[in-house]
């Protein structure tokens, strides 16, 4: 059951208290009869401390004022106005930067009703709205996938993802329901930058585009070659105690085009050269989903004390299916070092397999 939050409540608990990030709630920004502006300077806390999602190691603290997310739920929300939303569904827990804007403040900032469910499983919202804009991590496209009966009923959908690499099911849920009545936009950024661009998506690779108050490093932005994401924003978070950065060079390889436009190669953590081939393996986890029967996976980055880089196949079998060894090695070009079955891949909360994993199956 969904449970009502007042928006001083929401504003005032999103990173303290587990419940809004642990249990199914909505709140009425429409029916809100003072000055959003004055609410959000009033109760929510100044600074934030959000932390890393510890995929790769310990998750670390990063803090922003309150005039820094605010001023970003004002770029996510401009994303979505032109739409028309009526009424916001969000997956996204409030207790990282990408959830506390979607699922919080950019509902605030478009005075529009905002149901959040934590969970894989539960109903939708039957409130009747006809257009919707729905904030989603990976898992959320299948969700969508299994309710196409409460898509249909809907005028248009605009999903807004982020935090990872789009999965094959993003293309499936758009086929199924529709351009006319489905549309999808991306946001790329991190924990420690907030958000740095963004695009909409319709299939292929378009290219980003940066925030207007997003710049490239000048000289860091070469036309034509690889080079480490290097930008200036006002929105750059910092470490607790020290003062926010002016600039940041992320671990994120791109091909910059013009002076606001990047086409992304992938982070540098996911990039690796295995006998001298180099894998996008966010890339390779979602091609091989479509070849690779399981209910779950993941490729991991390892060190072999043979041949250097290396990559760990994490595979969650379906019942009674096995792993085809021989698909394995055709689609990905090379076997993996270790092909590990398990009960199941421990993720963050926004989907990301943490590097070490309990083999528990």
């Amino acid at each position: 059951m969904w449970t009502e939050l007042t928006p001083a409540e929401l504003l005032s608990g999103p990173v303290t208290a587990p419940r809004i990030a642990d249990e199914p709630w909505f709140v009425r920004w429409d029916r809100l009869d003072l000055d959003v502006d004055e609410l959000v300077a009033r109760a929510f806390p100044n600074p934030v401390d959000l932390h890393t999602s510890g995929t790769t190691g310990q998750s670390r603290a990063w803090r922003r004022t309150r005039e820094q997310l605010w001023a970003e739920a004002g770029l996510l929300a401009g994303l979505l106005a032109p739409r028309s939303p009526q009424a916001v569904l969000s997956f996204v827990p409030p207790r990282h930067i990408f959830g506390m804007l979607v699922s919080v403040l950019v509902p605030a900032r478009l005075r529009v009703p905002v149901w959040y469910r934590p969970a894989l499983f539960g109903p939708a919202p039957g409130e009747g709205y006809r257009r919707w804009a729905v904030m989603a991590i990976p898992w959320v496209f299948s969700l969508l996938r299994r309710n196409m009966s409460w898509v249909s009923t809907s005028e248009h959908l605009t999903v807004l993802h982020s935090t990872a690499t789009l999965p094959a099911t993003a293309a499936d849920f758009l086929a199924e329901a529709g351009p006319e009545r489905a549309s999808i936009v991306e946001v790329f950024g991190s924990t420690e930058t907030g958000g740095i661009a963004k695009r909409q998506w319709a299939g292929g690779d378009p290219l980003w585009e940066l925030f207007d108050d997003v710049r490239f490093l000048p000289g860091r932005a070469p036309a034509g070659k690889e080079v480490p994401l290097a930008i200036s924003s006002p929105r750059l978070a910092a470490p607790p105690g020290e003062p926010p950065p002016e600039s940041a060079v992320m671990d994120d390889l791109v091909l910059p085009v013009g002076e606001d436009r990047f086409r992304f190669v992938g982070r540098r953590s996911r990039l690796v050269k295995v006998n001298g081939r180099r894998m996008d393996l966010d890339e390779l986890e979602r091609s091989l989903r479509s070849v690779l029967r399981c209910a779950d996976l993941a490729i991991l980055p390892v060190t072999d004390a043979v041949i250097g880089e290396h990559i760990d196949l994490l595979v969650v079998p379906e019942t009674g299916v096995g792993v085809d060894a021989r698909v394995v090695r055709e689609h990905l070009g090379v076997r993996p070092r270790r092909t590990l079955l398990l009960g199941r891949i421990d993720r963050t909360d926004t989907g990301k397999a943490l590097r070490a994993q309990r083999v528990i199956g």
